[in-house]
């Protein structure tokens, strides 16, 4: 059997219509007319695969097509609650055979609705009796209210006052009452007993009814009802958020205008119900996007949250006139509802299983504004987002329906709950089945209240993951604690932004994995947010966790600055000779005590701690750098063990050339020390055991020479063997006040008894300068450096004698 391979421009995976509109397409041919056929996306189309040929394909959905019945009978606006609705009338009484099923579903509906059907129009009887216009109770609303059990009943016991009340309900009555009379009898007791009594049998009834329907209905019925609906445990009704509450969009009711639309395309009062004229011509620019004369125009033509550029509204259109105005093709809505049956939702607990159970549809996870351009300070509302995945092999409908059951997108063990969590597990290929693409979509409310399935993005898988994304599987549980607190509504606006910025951050890292330049924003989000933090904010989710030694890798451009960073942030110490562990330099940023913040209480708020060991501000790279190297020196004089003992970890001491631009001040060193902040977090003993030092570089300049004795006076080791220069903190002291010259002589004083030669006697610079040599100091050099600008000195000596 020859197969024929149909490119369905009109089937894109945006917006979501025509993405559903494609499945819709997939759906019907498969079920109904080609088991073997099968799809796949191809860039921003959808291809079918089947031995339908170009001129069989809108045949039959022209001739053959069986419109699956979808009814909300739940839902006032569904034409159930409204005698006489023309099109439901219509097709619940047509003989013809692609309408047998549908018209079948009406019936079965019907048989539901007939007690909540009753209790509705006493109610409604009820509440005419106050009506002051032409809705005014009828004779036919007094024959149902007096003749009612309710009535009777409520009637029997009442005393004589409430029932002379409940008398009048029912009496004819020579018009409306006026609108004083209407406020009096809504304030007597027994109307309001009456009411109250049938609208808790109207709830009751209508409880009951989902219920009913998910035992009862089969097939394509049962389809419609697993994807809109889902009951817990205790009858109750949750919405997945693709179908809006249960097939209802504010006023937008799905099923009615899809049995309107299905009356635009097909003559339903026809033996064969046949397709209309213009249908040809829609399903053309359904399936291959061709334009089309005839769309349905206005209110009409409004698809709710699917289509968000046809929702209408104020400036959606160019120029003057009806801005009110959309255009639909009928068969559009159609084949996108068709096409959302494939996503039956389940209940689901996502973390905590004492919390409630939710709704739980296919790649659906929680919101969060984080990641796209147009997302607001905060979370946009609890109906959340789902993933649309894109596949780009032929699947069948069977196979398609297999992943869409799963539906989850998994990182390592864990289920994806938010949209972070999916960008994770799609660039590391935590999904299967050949999903080569998820596109992102938000449920959220715009445009004043209406809801919009807005894109979001695109977000690709690999079967080659980068060696890198791993490295945010560190941060997971952080980010969790973080955003919730972020979302508390007392949460200050630079705490919200910060958690923003670093979401954006990790997203960005995700999609492009191999640009370093993306890492080290997500290690200066870090910098930011534990400032923050720093600020009395958010501390309680902790500080950034210990990182893995590859993020020196993954955010490694080559740059200077991200080496002197990276030496910077990995010097440490050793905490005794004997235990062996190593004590780098965070707790002179952050107030930590094994790896925690360390707090205090005053009343019932907690508060960090104040420790004189923290000399970091953030706010100026040359301060902080200084503080750093004066605290050290204080420290080590207090402990009776004058000396630095700061040391560089594998690979990662500074180079002379890297150290010639920070002294001459050709780096950034603001932003340098924001990346060391976050950098400090990597696990000193992981990256000792297995280091991923930056790329080398050879040095083409050294430092000063003036600086080059500073920096070997101030040593965390003998500068010769077994000759160690004790280290004077009046060389930082002098420098830091502008001093260069006197910390240069102070320099030569300490090391003279070395018996260095040095060919320097005196220096002389300004103040910035002196200050910018002073933090330069703060950086480690490890021993070959300092063997090498040792021999450098000898030979410069031997030279000038």
């Amino acid at each position: 059997m020859t197969v024929h391979v149909h490119d369905l421009e009109g089937c894109a995976p945006r917006p979501l219509a025509h993405y559903l509109k494609a499945l819709g397409v997939l759906r019907l041919v498969a079920e109904q007319k080609d088991p073997g056929a099968r799809g796949w996306w191809e860039g921003e189309r959808f291809r079918l695969a089947t031995h339908l040929d170009k001129a069989a394909l809108p045949r039959f959905f022209l001739d053959d097509y069986c419109p699956t019945p979808l009814d909300a009978p739940w839902n006032r606006g569904s034409g159930f609650y409204h005698a006489g609705d023309p099109v439901m009338e219509a097709i619940a009484a047509s003989h013809a055979p692609r309408l047998e099923p549908y018209a079948k579903a009406i019936r079965e509906a019907r048989s539901l609705l007939q007690g909540i059907t009753e209790a509705d129009a006493l109610v409604r009887s009820i509440k005419a009796r106050t009506k002051t216009n032409r809705a005014f109770q009828s004779s036919e609303q007094r024959r149902i209210l007096q003749g009612s059990t309710l009535y009777r009943d409520v009637l029997a016991v009442a005393s004589p006052e409430v029932a002379k009340e409940l008398r009048a309900m029912v009496s004819a009555s020579t018009g409306p009452p006026s609108r004083r009379e209407a406020e009096g009898i809504k304030r007597s007791q027994g109307y309001k007993r009456l009411l109250a009594e049938s609208e808790k049998r109207f709830k009751v009834r209508k409880e009951e009814l989902m219920p009913g329907c998910r035992r009862s209905w089969r097939g394509g019925h049962q389809d419609w009802f697993a994807s809109s609906v889902v009951l817990d445990q205790q009858g109750k009704a949750k919405f997945p958020a693709l179908l809006g509450t249960g097939g209802n969009d504010g006023k937008l009711e799905f099923t009615s205008k899809f049995m309107q639309r299905l009356g635009r395309v097909f003559d339903i009062g026809a033996p064969d119900a046949r397709a209309l004229p213009p249908a040809g011509n829609w399903l053309e620019e359904a399936l291959y996007g061709s334009p089309t004369p005839g769309m349905l125009v206005g209110k009409d033509g409004k698809v709710g949250q699917f289509l968000p550029g046809g929702a209408g509204g104020a400036n959606s259109l160019a120029g003057f006139g009806d801005q009110d105005t959309t255009l639909l093709n009928p068969l559009d809505y159609i084949l996108m509802l068709e096409g959302a049956l494939l996503f039956a939702a389940a209940l689901s607990r996502r973390g905590d299983a004492r919390q409630p159970a939710r709704a739980a549809a296919p790649f659906c996870v929680a919101a969060h504004a984080g990641g796209y351009a147009s997302a607001s300070a905060t979370d946009e509302g609890p109906r959340g987002e789902q993933w649309m995945p894109l596949w780009d092999r032929p699947l069948t409908l069977d196979d398609l329906k297999r992943l869409l059951a799963e539906g989850r997108a998994q990182v390592g063990a864990s289920s994806a709950r938010e949209p972070l969590d999916v960008a994770r597990a799609a660039a590391r290929l935590g999904t299967a089945r050949g999903v080569s693409a998820f596109v992102r979509y938000g449920y959220f409310e715009r445009n004043g209240m209406s809801n919009l399935a807005v894109p979001l993005g695109v977000f690709a898988t690999t079967s080659r993951p980068g060696p890198y994304v791993s490295c945010l599987d560190d941060l997971a549980g952080w980010l969790k604690r973080v955003r919730r607190h972020a979302r508390d509504q007392r949460a200050p606006l630079r705490l919200i932004q910060a958690e923003r910025r670093i979401s954006d951050s990790c997203f960005a890292a995700i999609a492009h994995p191999s640009e370093p330049l993306r890492w080290q924003g997500v290690l200066e989000a870090m910098a930011d947010l534990e400032a923050v933090m720093v600020g009395g904010s958010g501390f309680q989710a902790g500080p950034v966790p210990g990182l893995r030694p590859a993020w020196a890798r993954a955010a490694d451009d080559g740059s200077p600055e991200f080496r002197l960073a990276l030496a910077f942030a990995l010097q440490h110490e050793r905490a005794s000779r004997t235990s062996g562990r190593l004590e780098g330099i965070r707790r002179h940023w952050l107030p930590l005590a094994d790896g925690r913040f360390r707090t205090r209480s005053e009343g019932m708020r907690q508060h960090l701690e104040k420790d004189p060991g923290v000399v970091m501000g953030g706010r100026d790279g040359v301060s902080d750098a200084i503080a750093v190297l004066e605290r050290r020196l204080m420290e080590a004089t207090q402990a009776g063990r004058p000396g630095l003992n700061l040391r560089p970890s594998r690979g990662a001491g500074a180079s002379l050339g890297d150290l010639a631009a920070l002294v001459s001040g050709s780096v950034d060193l603001n932003r340098l020390l924001r990346l060391a902040r976050a950098l400090m977090a990597i696990d000193l003993r992981l990256w000792n055991e297995a280091p991923f030092p930056p790329a080398p570089t050879a040095a083409r300049t050294i430092p000063d020479d003036s600086w080059l004795v500073l920096r070997l006076a101030l040593l965390p080791w003998p500068v010769r063997e077994r000759v160690r220069v004790p280290c004077d903190p009046a060389i930082v002291r002098r420098l830091a006040s502008g001093d260069a010259s006197a910390a240069v002589q102070i320099a030569l004083r300490r090391l003279r008894p070395a018996g260095l030669s040095m060919p320097v006697r005196a220096a002389c610079t300004d103040h910035l300068t002196a200050r910018r040599w002073a933090a330069a100091l703060a950086f480690p050099v490890g021993r070959t450096t300092v063997q090498s600008v040792v021999t450098r000195f000898a030979l410069s000596t031997i030279q000038e004698s």
